[in-house]
């Protein structure tokens, strides 16, 4: 670099902040040019006879994530950097993948008696309540306003095929919520589409058990699933794109595909 530039740019706090905004959007591009591409089949061909709920929530998601990107107009909204764990890659259950760490959150929240199971969330709505109201900060963000209110009954109709549900996940200690998600089964994908869980009992691990444990059902129950998926992973925290990681959620670019 000649002398003059660079002694400007040593001199100039402006100056050294462009480079290293730079710096790290060049880095960002090479990290994103070097994804690993899958293709997801959302199968909508296989909600024929089902409730049209499914049909038009397959659509809906499709639509949602092949538009425009908030920040990035000519780009697809999903298409580079979803955090995807691929469970054809999974052998066993998900915890045998873990590292040492990931293996003890899970470990713990078993040790103290939380469990997993499907659930009704329309039976649980007062847990689900105290749940989102336990904490006004998540990922370091204040929450919407709506999260404070009760929460409401959806009217999902139950599914009638493997291949296509909106199912929700819990983690109960004894007979009481603390954590849940809900999940939109399409085909090969399964899309974590909530999750949350009480702040108090965050520490013991209720979430990392809950996202394994959903891994295992969709092997047992929806085996046609080989992508689960945890939103995006550039949009996310470092703390967060550092948890993605640690439960095998790695950023992919998709090539989605309705049928």
């Amino acid at each position: 670099m000649p002398y003059a530039l660079n002694r400007f740019i040593a001199l100039t706090p402006r100056a050294v902040t462009l480079w290293k905004r730079l710096s790290k959007a060049s880095a960002l591009a090479r990290e994103i040019h070097a994804l690993p591409t899958v293709s997801i089949n959302l199968m909508l061909e296989a909600t024929n006879g089902a409730p049209p709920f499914f049909r038009d929530v397959t659509i809906g998601f499709y639509r949602t994530v092949c538009g425009p990107h908030a920040k990035f107009p000519l780009i697809a909204r999903m298409r580079y950097g979803v955090a995807v764990c691929d469970l054809r890659q999974i052998q066993h259950d998900h915890y045998g993948h873990l590292d040492s760490a990931g293996k003890r959150n899970v470990k713990k929240a078993r040790r103290l008696g939380y469990r997993f199971a499907p659930f009704d969330f329309n039976a649980h709505l007062d847990a689900a309540t105290r749940i989102h109201r336990s904490s006004v900060v998540r990922q370091g963000r204040q929450v919407h306003d709506w999260m404070l209110d009760e929460a409401k009954a959806h009217a999902n109709p139950p599914s009638q095929s493997h291949l296509h549900a909106y199912p929700y996940f819990g983690i109960f200690q004894g007979d009481t919520l603390v954590a849940y998600a809900a999940c939109l089964i399409a085909g090969e994908l399964c899309m974590i589409q909530t999750i949350y869980g009480h702040a108090q009992f965050h520490s013991d691990g209720i979430i990392p058990l809950l996202l394994t444990s959903i891994s295992d059902h969709l092997k047992s129950h929806h085996p046609q699933v080989a992508y689960y998926a945890y939103g995006t992973y550039y949009g996310a925290t470092p703390s967060m794109q550092r948890f993605k990681r640690k439960f095998l959620f790695e950023p992919c670019c998709v090539n989605w595909h309705l049928s």
